[in-house]
């Protein structure tokens, strides 16, 4: 939080592209949740069955992810800012446009129009961020996208919860135009970044752009040069963007970064997000306070958790934070999967040890993989592929993404709460072994430099070279 502060004085364009970027997160997290609230109230409009709740929803995901496929190269066409204003105001137009529904054929239509604005802010956003912030603050603004997403969540939950007396579905799903119009306002006033100004060749504007960010003329001077030469060899390279990641040594990057995003998904949380209602439901709770404002407290302790992560982020680094993470995951899913073999020996009890177990598990995964998604994404490719490789990571996130929302409630209704989190659980411990594997420490590194960790066949150099060292007498090692 302390480099949060000292942005402010420094770089204040950084801290200006910090706040944007949190904007859009407020609004996709608003969207993630208050379609599981106004679901509740669709159903009855509609008369959905649990098979339409899942298209419905799922609709979302499926336009992600042609957002997502789409979101790198129309932020290497168009520009990371012009690509984010497109997102705020699409939010603003489907918002209303699905509050404007009149059956579930359009609903489903303006969820999908929705859901491609969506993917393409979860490509761009990321590399927006990562490609405005000083290498010391950098994981801090990556995390802070991740913290406001989930301030988004919490307000869909209480917003639905507040209009439940009523069934205004329609307000719940509209009310997402406000601060999308507001984004754009604020986006407006800010250039896009350094690199993409080079990769157009406009120089004086990426010098110009760099000197609002680095605190001396003499970082923004380095920084620019180093963001040339970098470019320069990529482009001497004579090989297109997806051809150069497909092959050695960024074919590494790319595996990693498009498994790591399916892993972010396909354990499960966003079957809690969505449909946690449904969940609740089956855990035993009733009303409209248990079913929506329970949620937004599991939320509650999730940002908290997402917070602790944006404090000590860029001291402890990328990988302690995301392994304890995914070992909460872990143990949430053992408990889970033991109280709903329980069934209902213990009443009320055996309901507050459920509540216990998906909260440990929304507070796992926010403070892992929730907080360091954005990270990974923004930091893991060199500048020419970056808005590509966060694009085929969030597209495998998103592709992960639907699959639990097409099948969620059908694996409760067939298997059960205890069947459900066994599958999560080992697809948990699955995620959790390749991290510990593949997982590279960006912390405190430029983005420049992260290339060399691909390069050296995902080692840092610097740990070849102590290596090396310690083969060979002291003496030889000093000469």
């Amino acid at each position: 939080m302390g480099r949060i502060a000292e942005l402010r004085r420094s770089s204040p364009l950084a801290l200006l592209v910090g706040v944007a970027a949190a904007s859009v997160g407020v609004i996709y997290g608003y969207d993630l949740s208050n379609i599981a609230g106004a679901l509740l109230f669709i159903e009855a409009d509609f008369g959905l069955s649990s098979a339409q709740q899942e298209m419905v929803t799922t609709a979302t995901v499926i336009g992600e992810i042609g957002g997502a496929m789409a979101g790198g190269w129309l932020a290497n066409a168009i520009g990371r800012k012009r690509s984010m204003i497109s997102v705020a105001l699409g939010y603003a137009v489907f918002a209303l446009l699905g509050a404007a529904a009149t059956s579930v054929s359009t609903l489903t239509v303006a969820r999908l129009l929705l859901g491609i604005t969506i993917g393409v802010s979860v490509v761009v956003v990321p590399v927006f961020v990562a490609e405005s912030a000083p290498a010391d603050a950098r994981g801090a603004l990556l995390v802070t996208y991740g913290v406001a997403t989930v301030i988004g969540i919490i307000a869909g939950y209480l917003f639905a919860y507040l209009l439940a007396g009523t069934g205004n579905w329609r307000a719940m799903l509209g009310l997402a135009a406000v601060p999308a119009v507001l984004v754009t306002l604020l986006l407006a006033r800010i250039p896009d970044t350094a690199r993409w100004y080079l990769l157009k060749g406009r120089r004086e504007d990426a010098e110009r752009t760099l000197r609002q960010v680095e605190p001396s003329i003499e970082a923004a001077q380095r920084e620019l040069a180093e963001i040339s030469r970098t470019l320069a060899e990529e482009r001497a390279g004579g090989v297109g963007v997806l051809r150069e990641m497909l092959r050695p040594p960024y074919l590494r990057a790319t595996l990693f970064v498009v498994t790591l995003g399916f892993f972010i998904q396909i354990t499960g949380i966003n079957a809690i997000v969505y449909y946690s209602p449904r969940l609740f439901e089956k855990m035993g709770f009733e009303g409209d306070f248990a079913l929506l404002v329970l949620p937004a407290l599991v939320q509650v302790a999730a940002l908290a958790a997402m917070i602790v992560s944006l404090a000590i982020i860029d001291r402890v680094g990328r990988r302690p934070i995301l392994l304890s993470g995914i070992a909460a995951m872990v143990a949430a899913n053992l408990l889970l999967v033991a109280v709903f073999a329980a069934g209902e020996k213990f009443g009320d009890a055996l309901a507050a040890v459920k509540f216990g177990g998906v909260l440990l598990f929304t507070v796992g995964y926010t403070f892992g993989f929730g907080s360091l998604v954005w990270v990974y994404a923004g930091e893991s490719l060199p500048a020419r592929m970056r808005s590509m490789g966060a694009s085929a990571m969030l597209t495998s996130d998103l592709v992960a993404n639907a699959i639990v929302a097409a099948v969620f409630l059908t694996m409760l209704t067939s298997l059960g709460g205890a069947g459900t989190f066994v599958v999560f659980g080992v697809l948990a411990m699955l995620s959790l072994a390749f991290v510990y594997r593949y997982a590279p420490e960006t912390k405190g590194r430029q983005l420049e430099d992260i290339r060399h960790f691909w390069e050296n066949g995902g080692r840092w150099p610097a740990e070849d070279a102590r290596d090396a060292g310690a083969l060979v007498p002291d003496s030889e090692a000093s000469a």
